[in-house]
Protein backbone atom coordinates (compact mmCIF):
# COMPACT_ATOMS: atom_id res chain seq x y z
CA UNK A 1 0.00 0.00 0.00
CA UNK A 2 1.02 3.46 -1.01
CA UNK A 3 0.64 6.35 1.34
CA UNK A 4 1.09 10.18 0.52
CA UNK A 5 1.67 11.74 4.02
CA UNK A 6 0.91 15.70 5.10
CA UNK A 7 2.98 15.77 8.46
CA UNK A 8 2.96 18.75 10.74
CA UNK A 9 6.22 19.44 11.76
CA UNK A 10 7.86 21.90 14.23
CA UNK A 11 10.64 22.28 16.60
CA UNK A 12 8.66 24.29 19.38
CA UNK A 13 5.83 26.36 20.39
CA UNK A 14 7.23 29.61 19.00
CA UNK A 15 8.69 28.36 15.99
CA UNK A 16 6.85 28.48 12.85
CA UNK A 17 5.29 25.25 11.77
CA UNK A 18 4.13 23.45 8.50
CA UNK A 19 3.19 20.41 6.53
CA UNK A 20 5.55 18.26 4.78
CA UNK A 21 5.40 15.77 2.78
CA UNK A 22 6.61 12.15 2.92
CA UNK A 23 5.56 9.32 0.55
CA UNK A 24 5.16 5.74 2.12
CA UNK A 25 5.61 2.45 -0.10
CA UNK A 26 4.78 -0.99 1.20
CA UNK A 27 3.02 -0.18 3.95
CA UNK A 28 1.31 -3.11 4.90
CA UNK A 29 -2.49 -2.77 6.38
CA UNK A 30 -1.65 -5.21 9.20
CA UNK A 31 0.28 -2.43 10.83
CA UNK A 32 -0.50 -0.38 13.26
CA UNK A 33 -0.62 3.47 12.71
CA UNK A 34 2.35 4.44 14.80
CA UNK A 35 4.21 1.52 13.58
CA UNK A 36 3.77 3.10 10.01
CA UNK A 37 5.20 6.28 11.75
CA UNK A 38 8.27 4.21 13.73
CA UNK A 39 8.91 2.60 9.60
CA UNK A 40 8.91 6.43 8.03
CA UNK A 41 11.27 7.15 10.83
CA UNK A 42 13.39 4.19 10.56
CA UNK A 43 13.50 5.55 6.99
CA UNK A 44 14.38 9.70 7.71
CA UNK A 45 17.01 8.65 10.51
CA UNK A 46 18.75 6.35 7.49
CA UNK A 47 18.53 9.13 5.08
CA UNK A 48 20.26 10.99 7.50
CA UNK A 49 17.02 13.24 8.34
CA UNK A 50 15.27 13.94 11.29
CA UNK A 51 12.81 11.93 12.58
CA UNK A 52 9.35 13.32 13.36
CA UNK A 53 8.03 13.65 16.91
CA UNK A 54 5.42 12.19 18.16
CA UNK A 55 4.06 10.83 22.06
CA UNK A 56 3.78 7.71 23.09
CA UNK A 57 3.94 5.08 25.72
CA UNK A 58 1.57 2.00 26.63
CA UNK A 59 0.60 1.37 23.03
CA UNK A 60 -2.25 -0.45 24.70
CA UNK A 61 -5.24 2.38 24.59
CA UNK A 62 -4.50 3.59 28.15
CA UNK A 63 -2.17 6.22 28.79
CA UNK A 64 -3.79 8.46 26.15
CA UNK A 65 -0.54 9.97 25.02
CA UNK A 66 -0.59 9.16 21.54
CA UNK A 67 -3.43 11.44 20.25
CA UNK A 68 -3.23 13.57 17.17
CA UNK A 69 -5.31 14.63 14.06
CA UNK A 70 -5.25 12.69 11.37
CA UNK A 71 -7.59 13.63 8.64
CA UNK A 72 -9.75 15.95 10.94
CA UNK A 73 -10.31 13.26 13.75
CA UNK A 74 -8.62 12.93 17.16
CA UNK A 75 -6.99 9.91 17.24
CA UNK A 76 -7.87 9.42 13.72
CA UNK A 77 -11.38 8.70 11.55
CA UNK A 78 -12.07 4.82 13.23
CA UNK A 79 -14.52 6.07 16.72
CA UNK A 80 -13.72 5.00 20.39
CA UNK A 81 -9.96 3.83 19.98
CA UNK A 82 -6.66 6.04 20.41
CA UNK A 83 -4.48 6.65 17.59
CA UNK A 84 -1.98 3.48 18.90
CA UNK A 85 -5.04 0.85 18.07
CA UNK A 86 -5.80 2.66 14.95
CA UNK A 87 -4.83 0.05 12.31
CA UNK A 88 -3.68 0.81 8.70
CA UNK A 89 -6.41 -1.33 7.19
CA UNK A 90 -8.57 1.81 7.63
CA UNK A 91 -6.70 3.35 5.36
CA UNK A 92 -6.27 3.09 1.39
CA UNK A 93 -4.01 2.59 -1.45
CA UNK A 94 -2.91 5.61 -3.08
CA UNK A 95 -4.60 7.66 0.18
CA UNK A 96 -3.15 11.04 1.46
CA UNK A 97 -3.62 11.18 4.88
CA UNK A 98 -3.29 14.68 7.20
CA UNK A 99 -1.28 14.65 10.74
CA UNK A 100 -0.99 17.15 12.96
CA UNK A 101 -1.25 17.86 16.78
CA UNK A 102 -3.75 19.07 18.99
CA UNK A 103 -4.98 22.32 18.43
CA UNK A 104 -5.48 24.32 21.61
CA UNK A 105 -3.41 27.03 23.18
CA UNK A 106 -3.23 25.11 26.87
CA UNK A 107 -1.47 22.12 24.42
CA UNK A 108 0.94 23.88 23.67
CA UNK A 109 3.18 22.56 20.80
CA UNK A 110 6.78 21.00 22.37
CA UNK A 111 7.39 19.58 18.69
CA UNK A 112 5.94 18.05 15.34
CA UNK A 113 2.87 16.42 16.88
CA UNK A 114 3.89 16.23 20.73
CA UNK A 115 1.91 18.73 22.88
CA UNK A 116 2.10 19.73 26.38
CA UNK A 117 -0.85 18.37 28.19
CA UNK A 118 0.09 19.11 31.77
CA UNK A 119 -2.38 21.37 31.63
CA UNK A 120 -4.45 18.29 32.88
CA UNK A 121 -2.28 17.65 35.29
CA UNK A 122 -2.55 20.78 36.71
CA UNK A 123 -6.40 20.45 36.57
CA UNK A 124 -6.01 17.01 38.56
CA UNK A 125 -4.10 18.24 41.22
CA UNK A 126 -6.37 21.25 41.95
CA UNK A 127 -8.90 18.80 43.28
CA UNK A 128 -9.11 15.21 41.86
CA UNK A 129 -8.46 13.40 44.33
CA UNK A 130 -9.82 12.09 48.09
CA UNK A 131 -7.56 13.71 50.76
CA UNK A 132 -9.13 12.67 53.77
CA UNK A 133 -7.81 9.73 56.12
CA UNK A 134 -10.46 6.73 55.51
CA UNK A 135 -8.49 4.49 57.44
CA UNK A 136 -8.05 0.62 56.56
CA UNK A 137 -10.03 -0.53 53.19
CA UNK A 138 -13.47 -1.31 54.57
CA UNK A 139 -15.54 -4.46 53.08
CA UNK A 140 -17.05 -3.13 49.93
CA UNK A 141 -20.22 -4.49 50.65
CA UNK A 142 -20.18 -2.85 53.91
CA UNK A 143 -20.46 0.82 51.88
CA UNK A 144 -23.97 0.09 49.77
CA UNK A 145 -23.95 2.19 46.54
CA UNK A 146 -26.76 1.88 43.84
CA UNK A 147 -25.10 -0.52 40.69
CA UNK A 148 -26.22 2.85 38.28
CA UNK A 149 -24.29 4.81 40.65
CA UNK A 150 -20.79 2.55 40.57
CA UNK A 151 -21.70 1.51 36.98
CA UNK A 152 -21.23 5.39 35.97
CA UNK A 153 -18.41 6.30 38.27
CA UNK A 154 -16.60 3.73 36.79
CA UNK A 155 -17.39 4.88 33.23
CA UNK A 156 -15.95 8.05 33.93
CA UNK A 157 -13.23 6.57 36.10
CA UNK A 158 -11.85 5.02 32.31
CA UNK A 159 -10.89 8.84 30.66
CA UNK A 160 -7.45 8.70 29.98
CA UNK A 161 -6.83 12.04 30.07
CA UNK A 162 -5.44 12.62 26.10
CA UNK A 163 -7.03 15.66 25.18
CA UNK A 164 -9.16 14.59 22.46
CA UNK A 165 -12.27 16.28 23.80
CA UNK A 166 -10.15 19.87 23.97
CA UNK A 167 -8.87 19.21 20.16
CA UNK A 168 -12.27 18.54 19.00
CA UNK A 169 -14.52 20.95 20.87
CA UNK A 170 -14.07 24.46 18.73
CA UNK A 171 -13.58 26.38 21.92
CA UNK A 172 -10.99 24.15 23.32
CA UNK A 173 -13.26 22.74 26.41
CA UNK A 174 -11.78 20.74 28.95
CA UNK A 175 -15.81 20.19 30.47
CA UNK A 176 -15.65 16.54 29.43
CA UNK A 177 -12.34 15.70 30.93
CA UNK A 178 -13.03 17.86 34.11
CA UNK A 179 -16.35 16.65 34.74
CA UNK A 180 -15.51 12.71 33.96
CA UNK A 181 -13.06 13.70 36.73
CA UNK A 182 -15.61 15.48 38.76
CA UNK A 183 -18.49 12.55 38.56
CA UNK A 184 -15.87 9.63 39.22
CA UNK A 185 -15.87 11.09 42.59
CA UNK A 186 -19.23 12.52 43.10
CA UNK A 187 -21.38 9.46 42.51
CA UNK A 188 -19.48 7.45 45.56
CA UNK A 189 -19.70 8.16 48.85
CA UNK A 190 -16.00 8.66 49.77
CA UNK A 191 -16.04 11.67 47.43
CA UNK A 192 -19.20 13.76 48.73
CA UNK A 193 -17.65 14.86 51.52
CA UNK A 194 -14.83 17.03 49.52
CA UNK A 195 -17.42 17.69 46.76
CA UNK A 196 -17.82 21.31 46.90
CA UNK A 197 -14.08 22.32 47.35
CA UNK A 198 -13.19 19.74 44.44
CA UNK A 199 -15.11 21.54 41.78
CA UNK A 200 -14.55 24.89 42.77
CA UNK A 201 -11.13 24.37 42.61
CA UNK A 202 -11.09 22.24 39.65
CA UNK A 203 -13.15 24.64 37.10
CA UNK A 204 -10.91 27.60 38.78
CA UNK A 205 -7.86 25.87 37.23
CA UNK A 206 -9.36 25.20 34.29
CA UNK A 207 -10.38 28.53 33.80
CA UNK A 208 -7.03 29.97 34.80
CA UNK A 209 -5.33 27.71 32.36
CA UNK A 210 -7.71 29.13 29.28
CA UNK A 211 -9.14 26.05 28.17
CA UNK A 212 -12.54 27.75 26.69
CA UNK A 213 -16.54 27.15 27.62
CA UNK A 214 -18.44 23.72 26.50
CA UNK A 215 -19.94 24.97 23.29
CA UNK A 216 -22.95 22.47 23.30
CA UNK A 217 -21.86 20.27 20.03
CA UNK A 218 -21.45 16.94 21.44
CA UNK A 219 -17.97 17.06 19.59
CA UNK A 220 -16.13 16.05 21.99
CA UNK A 221 -18.68 13.33 23.20
CA UNK A 222 -18.11 11.83 19.59
CA UNK A 223 -14.08 11.91 19.19
CA UNK A 224 -13.28 10.76 22.77
CA UNK A 225 -12.02 7.04 22.15
CA UNK A 226 -13.20 6.24 25.95
CA UNK A 227 -16.70 6.79 24.76
CA UNK A 228 -17.20 9.42 27.81
CA UNK A 229 -20.47 10.92 28.09
CA UNK A 230 -21.71 14.33 27.78
CA UNK A 231 -24.22 14.12 30.18
CA UNK A 232 -20.97 14.07 32.78
CA UNK A 233 -20.94 17.87 31.97
CA UNK A 234 -24.39 18.48 33.25
CA UNK A 235 -23.42 16.60 36.08
CA UNK A 236 -20.67 19.26 36.55
CA UNK A 237 -22.60 21.92 36.53
CA UNK A 238 -25.09 20.83 38.85
CA UNK A 239 -21.96 20.15 41.23
CA UNK A 240 -20.66 23.27 40.39
CA UNK A 241 -23.94 25.43 41.22
CA UNK A 242 -24.60 23.24 44.65
CA UNK A 243 -20.77 24.39 45.65
CA UNK A 244 -22.21 27.78 45.70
Amino acid sequence: MKLTLKIWRQKNAKAAGGFVTYQMNDVSPEMAFLEMLDALNKKLVEEDKEPIAFDHDCREGICGSCGMYINGHPHGPVPAITTCHLSMRFFKDGETVWIEPWRAKPFPVIRDLIVDRTAFDKIQFAGGFISINTGGAPEANLIPVKKEDSDNAFDSAVCVGCGACVAACKNASAMLFVSAKISQFALLPQGRIEARDRVRSMVEKMDELGFGNCSNTGACEAECPKEIKISNIARLNREFYKAY
